[in-house]
């Protein structure tokens, strides 16, 4: 029988470097030690420079503090390609004598590229305790409800602004074509997330579209359409303005800070168009409500209650 006061829980993220100079070795862990051209490094290191920094580390701990709350259990965090690495939490739970953990991805629909990464990253860390692991919470009625508030606040507030209403983009990020081609869920997952976000909002369907973001550089097609052929397709029909949900992302970080709020921008006042987006997740409440809900209906069927 596991000890109540020996119950963990660890979330898993991305990582993210803490300054413009670790970029480098940030990517090489990435990429698995695998060089990146040094266009690709340099574009990269001026796109974070642009941001000023990346904020993910800052908002995952965050979370996991909102989530600890919530739970009144511990919460560790580990990251895959930067600090603190999931090792180093495998390790301090470790030592803290931790027997059982609840495990859960800060990406909630399930891919080999991101959640299974994950999962390997642990498995190489030989954690010493039970692992409860959640494959995926795409669906999660309170991550639902989490992005249906942020929606229905941002669109008001760009309403205002704009005097005016405007079409909505429901986005995550892209990944290459081949790994759905070979049974990957992850393109079912977040377009199913995103159906679910509109008719949480409530939005029509003629209110809505949805796009894949961040394509990557690696050879071969990644998933489409992408944002920009996205924001062609609304100018083509009239539309000068547009708003942007990311429905993948948990937290601001480059993707967030740079891609839409940089890159998508400039593209749309290029194209002569307005670009509003809404406010990442973050701290919200309802995100810690849903992990909390997602620790508990794990550990119910062991007979564990909290």
């Amino acid at each position: 029988m596991v000890d109540a006061e020996k119950i963990a829980v660890l979330l898993l993220a991305h990582g993210s470097p803490d300054s413009v100079d670790e970029i480098p070795d940030f990517l090489l862990r990435v990429t698995g030690g695998r060089p990146l051209p040094e266009e690709a490094v340099e574009e990269i290191k001026h796109r974070y420079g642009l941001i000023g920094h990346s904020p993910l580390t800052e908002l995952t701990l965050k979370q996991g503090e909102l989530l600890s709350r919530e739970l009144r259990l511990p919460v560790y965090v580990g990251m895959r390609n930067w600090k603190p690495f999931i090792s180093e939490a495998v390790r301090a739970m470790t030592e803290q004598r931790v027997q059982l953990a609840v495990v859960i991805c800060l990406a909630p629909q399930n891919s080999r590229t991101s959640v299974g990464l994950y999962r390997s990253a642990l498995s190489l860390s030989r954690a010493s305790f039970d692992i409860e692991f959640v494959e995926s919470w795409h669906d999660h009625p309170l991550l639902i409800k989490a992005f249906a508030q942020r929606l229905r606040v941002g669109r008001e507030v760009a309403r205002r602004e704009a005097g005016a209403d405007m079409p909505i983009i429901l986005t995550a990020h892209s990944v290459p074509q081949r790994t759905i081609t070979e049974g990957d869920p992850y393109e079912s997952q977040v377009k199913e997330t995103a159906a679910l976000v509109a008719h949480a909002a409530p939005l029509t369907p003629e209110e809505w579209t949805f796009a894949f973001q961040s394509q990557g550089i690696s050879g071969g097609p990644w998933l489409g359409p992408t944002v920009e052929e996205t924001i062609l397709a609304l100018k083509a029909k009239g539309e000068s303005r547009v708003f942007i949900q990311p429905i993948g992302f948990l937290c601001d970080h480059v993707e967030v800070l740079y891609d839409i709020d940089i890159g998508f921008k400039q593209f749309a006042k290029k194209e002569g168009m307005q670009l509003w987006r809404a406010e990442s997740l973050n701290g919200s409440p309802l995100l810690a409500a849903a992990l909390a809900d997602i620790v508990r209906t794990k550990l119910v069927p062991l007979g564990i209650r909290i």
